[in-house]
C-alpha cells in the first residue's frame, strides 16, 4: 500500500479516488510513484532541451509529497483525457440580455464539466423590477439567475463530474445588494456558490463617517439620457466610468452591518475589497478584475484562468520538536524555483474548455504558487500559531517563496520569452513589482518576466489530505484527531478517522503518554485577530490573493466580530472570510467522540466551510 509514503489509510484511499489513473477499467498507476512519474514526465515534454533532466528534477519534487501540484493537475497530466488542467476560472462578463445569460450558463457548464471551478461577477445584470422594454417585462435580478446556475451545477455532478464550485460577486453599490446579502440564509438554497460582496474604498470610506450610500445602476439605451440623480461609475465590465442612476439611498453602516449579521448568522457573504485587489494587480494596466475564482485566492480578469501548487513545509523542517528544531528556508526556495518551472509549462500541455480561456491563459501565463502545512511546521519548530515568532517565520518563508519565484520566471523569460501582454514599462510602475528587491526589478527591467502573476495561498483541502494530512494552506491545525468527511468517486460521503500530521508524528518520536508541547494548538485556540495578522503577515508577498478562514467562536459577540472586518481593512488584506458554527452551515470536520445522532443532524456541506478546497 505504498507505506513508504503513506502512513494512513485515507491518504491512500484519497490517492486511489481521486488521483490514480485508470483507463477503462484498467489500472495505470500502480502505486504513487507512478502518477508522480506521469506528471513529471507530462510536464516535462514541453521543454526543448534537457527533457529528461526536467522530468527527473520534476519527479524528485514531487517525490515524498514535497511539492503538492494542484489537483487537476495530479488527476488529468499525462491521461490524455479532455480535461482541463487548471483549477481557477473567472468567467466572461455576463451582458444583460437573455442571450447572453444563457451564454454564459453554457460556458458555466463546459467548464466545470471539465474540473474547473469558476467565478462570476452578477453586477452587470439589472436590479429586480427595473423594465426590461424592449420584451415588455420587468427584470428579476441576479439573485433569480444565480439560482439557475445553482440547479446547472447540480445537474453537473449528477453526470459524475468533479464536486463543482462556484464563485458569485455582487458590487456594494449594486441595487440588489440586500438581496444577495441574504440569498443564502436558507440552508438548501445556492449550495454551490460562495458569494462574496465587491466592497469599495468609498464604501468603507462612507462606512467610517456614517454617511448616505448610493445604490445605482448603469443607464441603458431605454433609459432617459437626461436622468435626474445620476451619478459616475467605473461599472463591472467597464474601463472607463459609465453614467448611472441612483436607484435609492441608504446609510452606508446600515449596509455594512447588514453584511456583517448575515456572516455572522450564517457565515456568508465574503468581503473582497476589490479597489486594493485592482490596485495590486501587476497587470494594471491591462485588465479590471471584479471576480475570483470560488475560493477567493486568484482574482481574475474575464475568461482569465490560473493553475495551483503548493509547497509542503513539513519536509523542511530538521529535528522537529526538539531545541534543535530548523526550517531549512534554502531548501524551500529551491523547491520553489523547480516549482514556477513546472507550473509554467501547465499552460503549454492544457487542454481549456473554452477557446478564449485559452487566449487569455497563454497571454498571462498566471501561475499561483503557495504553501501548504505552515501549521504543522510551526508545532514542529516549537512555534505556536498566531504569535508574534510566527507571524515572522511565515512572512520569512513566503518572502523566500516570493523572491525565488520572481527571479525563475525572469530566467524563464531570458530562456523562453514574457507573456506576450507584457509591458515592461508599465509593468515596473505596478505597485506590487515596485515593493519587490532591486534585484528583481532590475530582472525584469532587462529580461521581462515569463508569468504575470506568481504567487497565491489556495486551501488545499484534499491534497493536503492526500499528503498525510498535512495542515491545509497556511491554517493552523483544525483538530487533531477528529472525522473527515471525503467525497466519495460516486458523488456521495463517507467519513474517516484521521490524526494531523505533526501530531502523529510527535506521537510516534515520544510516545502516546507524552505532554504535547504549547505549540500544539488548534484552529479555535487561535485568537481570530490573530488569523488576520498571519494572512497579513504573508499579503507583502503575494501577487494573487490569499484563501484564509478565520474561525470564530460560536459565542462570539457580535461587535467584536465586527471589528475583524475593521482590522482587516487596515492590515492591507485583499479580502476576509470568516466561519463561526451556526445552524445553516453546520460543520464538516467532527470530533472522535460526537455520537451518531448528532451527525446525522449535521447541516449540509457548505461551500465556504473548514472543507474549502482548490482541487
Amino acid at each position: 500500500m505504498n507505506r513508504e509514503y503513506f502512513y494512513t489509510d485515507i491518504s491512500q484511499r484519497i490517492w486511489d479516488t481521486k488521483y490514480r489513473f485508470r483507463e477503462l477499467g484498467e489500472i495505470r498507476d500502480q502505486n504513487i510513484e507512478d502518477t508522480w512519474r506521469r506528471i513529471a514526465r507530462t510536464l516535462a515534454s514541453v521543454e526543448k532541451s534537457s527533457r529528461a533532466e526536467w522530468e527527473q528534477r520534476f519527479y524528485k519534487m514531487l517525490e515524498g509529497f514535497k511539492f503538492l501540484p494542484g489537483g487537476r493537475i495530479q488527476a488529468g497530466a499525462g491521461t490524455g483525457h479532455r480535461v482541463t488542467l487548471f483549477n481557477c476560472f473567472v468567467m466572461g462578463a455576463i451582458e444583460d440580455s437573455l442571450d447572453s445569460i444563457f451564454d454564459a450558463l453554457k460556458e458555466g457548464a463546459l467548464t466545470m464539466q471539465q474540473g474547473g471551478g469558476v467565478g462570476y461577477d452578477f453586477s452587470t445584470l439589472r436590479p429586480s423590477g427595473a423594465p426590461a422594454v424592449s420584451v415588455g417585462v420587468t427584470a428579476s435580478g441576479p439573485v433569480s439567475f444565480m439560482q439557475i446556475w445553482d440547479a446547472m451545477c447540480a445537474t453537473i455532478l449528477s453526470t459524475g463530474a468533479r464536486r463543482g464550485a462556484m464563485m458569485a460577486t455582487l458590487r456594494c453599490d449594486h441595487p440588489d445588494i440586500e438581496e444577495f446579502i441574504r440569498a443564502k440564509h436558507d440552508a438548501l438554497k445556492l449550495r454551490h456558490f460562495n458569494l462574496s460582496v465587491l466592497v469599495s474604498d468609498a464604501f468603507m470610506q462612507a462606512v467610517q463617517a456614517d454617511a448616505d450610500w448610493p445604490l445605482v445602476f448603469p443607464l441603458g439605451s431605454h433609459d432617459v439620457a437626461a436622468a435626474e440623480n445620476t451619478v459616475e461609475r467605473v461599472w463591472s465590465g467597464s474601463v472607463r466610468p459609465v453614467r448611472c442612476r441612483v436607484v435609492r439611498t441608504l446609510r452606508a453602516r446600515q449596509l455594512w452591518d447588514q453584511i456583517m449579521q448575515a456572516t455572522y448568522d450564517y457565515a456568508e457573504p465574503g468581503v473582497i475589497f476589490v479597489d486594493r485587489v485592482n490596485e495590486q494587480n501587476n497587470l494594471w494596466y491591462a485588465e479590471q478584475i471584479s471576480a475570483t475564482n470560488p475560493c477567493g485566492e486568484i482574482p481574475l480578469p474575464p475568461y482569465g484562468a490560473c493553475d495551483l501548487g503548493s509547497i509542503n513545509l513539513t519536509p523542511f523542517v530538521h529535528s522537529p520538536f526538539s531545541d534543535k528544531a530548523t526550517l531549512n528556508l534554502n531548501g524551500i526556495a529551491d523547491t520553489a524555483a523547480v516549482a514556477v518551472r513546472m507550473l509554467d509549462n501547465v499552460a503549454d500541455v492544457s487542454r481549456f474548455p473554452l477557446v478564449k480561456q485559452e487566449e487569455v491563459a497563454r497571454t498571462t501565463r498566471r501561475i499561483g504558487l503557495g504553501l501548504t502545512g505552515l501549521g504543522d511546521a510551526l508545532i514542529m519548530l516549537g512555534i505556536p500559531y498566531g504569535t508574534s515568532e510566527a507571524v515572522r517565520v511565515a512572512g520569512e518563508v513566503m518572502q523566500r517563496i516570493c523572491e525565488a519565484a520572481y527571479l525563475t520566471s525572469i530566467e524563464l523569460a531570458r530562456e523562453k520569452g514574457t507573456f506576450s501582454r507584457f509591458d515592461k514599462e508599465k509593468h515596473l510602475q505596478g505597485k506590487f513589482i515596485d515593493h519587490l528587491p532591486p534585484e528583481i526589478r532590475k530582472g525584469i527591467a532587462r529580461h521581462g518576466i515569463r508569468n504575470s502573476h506568481l504567487t497565491a495561498i489556495a486551501p488545499t483541502g484534499t491534497i493536503s489530505l492526500l499528503a498525510n494530512n498535512v495542515s491545509s494552506g497556511l491554517e493552523p491545525v483544525y483538530r487533531f484527531e477528529y472525522k473527515r468527511r471525503v467525497r466519495e468517486a460516486d458523488g456521495s460521503l463517507s467519513e474517516h478517522a484521521v490524526n494531523d500530521y505533526a501530531y502523529r508524528l510527535y506521537r510516534e518520536l515520544n510516545g502516546m503518554d507524552a505532554p504535547l508541547t504549547p505549540a500544539f494548538v488548534t484552529a479555535g485556540e487561535v485568537s481570530p485577530f490573530m488569523h488576520l495578522d498571519m494572512q497579513a503577515a504573508l499579503q507583502p508577498w503575494v501577487d494573487n490573493a490569499i484563501s484564509k478562514t478565520v474561525n470564530v467562536p460560536r459565542d462570539y459577540g457580535f461587535a467584536q466580530f465586527r471589528s475583524l472586518y475593521d482590522y482587516a481593512f487596515a492590515k492591507g488584506l485583499k479580502g476576509c472570510t470568516t466561519f463561526r458554527p451556526n445552524p445553516v452551515t453546520g460543520q464538516v470536520l467532527l470530533d472522535l467522540d460526537v455520537a451518531e445522532d448528532q451527525q446525522q443532524k449535521t447541516a449540509a456541506i457548505h461551500c465556504c466551510s473548514v472543507e474549502r478546497e482548490a482541487d
